[in-house]
């Protein structure tokens, strides 16, 4: 008996609501990414929205390591991630996640360099010559 396969539904990430007030920016953009949210404004990454479980619960704030001090003096729970030391983190459970979070989509808006990177271009793809394919050579 062929077994029943039961529809797909993808669940929804639980800090899309903090993006809400980007949505109506013309350069606004939100992709899928190792299984959270990128966030760009303005051709810039600004956050990362992470809803799996700790230590990628809560909003990752890609920024240079030179404005992490000030960001932490700001917003006392960033502190740097624990596997990606590079980018803030602002956990979920802090007390002042939603308010901390929330000043951080306005100091993207308002466009603050100190939150966001300019992502690192892709590299082009070599393409193999029709010669150097298996079955595709000159005969």
């Amino acid at each position: 008996m062929p077994s029943r396969r039961e529809p797909v539904v993808k669940r929804l990430n639980r800090h899309l609501w903090l993006v809400e007030p980007l949505e109506d920016e013309p350069t606004f953009l939100i992709k899928a990414m190792f299984g959270g949210k990128a966030v760009y404004l303005h051709g810039r990454f600004i956050l990362f929205l992470a809803d799996k479980e700790e230590p990628w619960r809560g909003v990752l704030v890609p920024t240079e390591r030179e404005h992490q001090p000030s960001l932490i003096a700001d917003r006392p729970a960033l502190a740097p991630h624990e596997i990606l030391g590079k980018w803030l983190y602002l956990p979920e459970a802090a007390d002042s996640f939603e308010t901390d979070a929330q000043w951080l989509v306005q100091r993207a808006r308002a466009g603050d360099e100190r939150v966001g990177i300019i992502p690192p271009m892709k590299r082009a793809r070599k393409r193999k010559s029709p010669a150097s394919r298996p079955g595709q050579g000159n005969s």
